[in-house]
């Protein structure tokens, strides 16, 4: 794989789990204030930056599918990292607002 492509991927990764993750984190803040509908538009962007990170990590394993060697570094396994952590978070985020939800009564 073209070493620019490859790096494209890798950032694509990291900026787009990053994303995520912040949108996790404000909706889970906004939930606490009881703004629940506003949380749940924020799980949907982070819905919608977890895609992206999808279509980043796709690239990558597609090319290996084709047979062309993927190199494993240091920063592919940070980014496969923050991508995994976006989407425990992004999980836990959603059973946190639905708590909140139960908890504000709405």
């Amino acid at each position: 794989m073209e070493e620019t492509v490859m790096m494209q991927a890798i950032m694509g990764l990291i900026v787009h789990s990053g994303n995520t993750k912040s949108e996790c984190m404000e909706a889970i803040q906004l939930a606490k204030k009881g703004r629940i509908s506003e949380a749940k538009e924020k799980i949907n962007m982070a819905n919608e930056a977890l895609t992206e990170a999808h279509h980043s990590q796709t690239a990558l394993l597609t090319q290996e599918a084709r047979g062309e060697k993927v190199e494993v570094s240091m920063l592919l396994i940070h980014a496969q990292d923050h991508l995994m952590n976006a989407i425990t978070f992004r999980d836990l985020a959603q059973e946190m607002i639905e708590l909140y939800e139960h908890i504000k009564g709405e």
